[in-house]
């Protein structure tokens, strides 16, 4: 059996990374099997699905290389099919017509819970042997109601969470179709998951309720389930359920923010699975050890703290080149125009970075004007340390260009002034990049052109 799994999100908000999880283990299980992913598009909420949503879906799965074998097919598009299987189920006895009005349901539900039942519908127009319906209502539509099975149990082994069984008992029957013939999300992922032939299901565990129903119509209809895995939630910082009302941020806000798609999928990774003590991994490597045996069961919680620090290990181990393609992106949109030196000016900086935007702050230094940190200058270009950046910069001007002479001046300076290190090499970081942190000094300046480091030095 081929491994076939889905991500079927609803465009009815931006997707955040508590949705993108659930398509990033469906996408790695089929990944690590040799097997096909498919995205689907759950958008029959015509109120509140939106193009602008299914636009982040899509951007944000492609951000970050989730790319589907098939797909994105579209519920709305498939309204056809939906209605061909109702009318095969209205034939083979499996729905019927309920005429039950929302205020009757209301009036139901309100005597249940006064009597401290669930809530539930009572079968009033399930037509069971040897029953005798009231007459049809004049001008009313009806919904279409699954004729959910009597006695027993929905029985099924939860990837995550084990065995679970709900007792048919609790279950009412389902409405599959309401008055205006439109199918309901619970019958539609049926459809789908049939016709798209998918053997594993894996999604958050808000739809454990959904599944006993799905399974019962799945039988119905003579089809084995799918194996099912239900994900723990992943809660926010503060310990809420992560989403747009709690603060969540859309998916492409982190790559707006300057992340690396691979530093978030690996942090993704680890909220909800883990490979033993393996903090930091490739891409290649997560498929490789994924599967649904390690998959967590308690909630997970997100904290960005740690997604950077993530971030900035897989920075630190991007190549230069690769990294100088995406800030140069960044630098353009600043109206900064980079050159050859790019590659060098991130491997010089990416250590010292957890987002691409942050080493965008450091690269555009070497490419437009610098102002110096008033409080870093007053602090390090004193009277006392003038002369020794006099002196560097005078012979600056006649030494070859690169790393090793640009060394050897610095040091002849130390000898001649008998200044620290740290003395010279601070007031000069601050007059060149601004600030007086920053990584070795004849690097620094090995990649800034001559007459711009003369230049800078002369404001001392």
């Amino acid at each position: 059996m081929k491994v076939r799994t889905r991500f079927a999100p609803s465009p009815t908000g931006f997707i955040h990374l508590g949705n993108i999880r659930s398509a990033l283990y469906p996408w790695a299980f089929a990944r690590s099997q040799g097997g096909t992913f498919i995205l689907r598009i759950e958008d029959t909420d015509l109120e509140r699905s939106s193009q602008e949503s299914v636009d982040v879906i899509l951007e944000g799965m492609r951000w970050l290389g989730l790319d589907p074998d098939e797909g994105p097919f579209y519920q709305m598009q498939r309204m056809d099919r939906y209605r061909e299987v109702i009318a095969q189920m209205r034939d083979q006895g499996l729905v019927y017509p309920c005429y039950m009005s929302v205020a009757e349901l209301d009036a139901l539900r309100e005597r249940q819970m006064a009597n401290k039942e669930k809530p539930r519908y009572d079968g009033t127009w399930r037509p069971d042997e040897g029953k005798t319906l009231p007459p049809p209502p004049e001008g009313v539509q009806p919904v279409l109601r699954f004729k959910n099975p009597v006695g027993g149990s929905v029985v099924w082994e939860d990837k995550v969470k084990g065995r679970i069984e709900i007792s048919n008992a609790e279950l009412d029957d389902l409405v599959i179709a309401r008055p205006d013939g439109t199918p309901t999300y619970n019958f539609c992922v049926v459809v789908d998951d049939i016709d798209m032939r998918i053997t594993h299901v894996i999604r958050g565990d808000d739809h454990v309720n959904n599944t006993p129903r799905q399974i019962n119509i799945f039988r119905a209809l003579r089809y084995e389930p799918p194996v099912f895995a239900h994900l723990p939630t992943v809660l926010n910082e503060q310990g809420e359920k992560m989403s747009k009302r709690n603060g969540a941020k859309a998916v492409t806000a982190y790559r707006d923010e300057g992340y690396l798609a691979d530093g978030v999928v690996n942090y993704l990774a680890r909220l909800g699975w883990s490979h033993g003590d393996d903090e930091i991994f490739s891409r290649e490597q997560f498929i490789n050890w994924f599967n649904l045996d390690h998959l967590g069961k308690s909630a997970a919680q997100f904290d960005e703290a740690k997604l950077r620090w993530v971030n900035a290990q897989h920075m630190k181990a991007t190549r230069d080149e690769d990294l100088a393609l995406m800030v140069a992106e960044i630098l353009e949109r600043r109206g900064i125009a980079s050159d050859a030196r790019l590659p060098a000016i991130c491997g010089l900086f990416k250590d010292r970075c957890d987002t691409l935007l942050v080493l965008a702050d450091w690269a555009g230094r070497f490419y437009g004007e610098v102002v110096p940190n008033p409080d870093e200058a007053a602090k390090h270009i004193t009277e006392g340390v003038r002369p020794a950046v006099s002196m560097l910069a005078k012979m600056l001007e006649s030494v070859a260009w690169e790393k090793a002479a640009i060394s050897e001046c610095i040091k002849e300076v130390l000898r001649a002034t008998g200044l620290k290190m740290p003395q010279l090499a601070m007031p000069v970081r601050v007059l060149v990049i601004g600030t007086a942190q920053t990584p070795s000094l004849d690097a620094v300046l090995e990649l800034l052109p001559r007459d711009v480091v003369l230049q800078r030095l002369a404001r001392a």
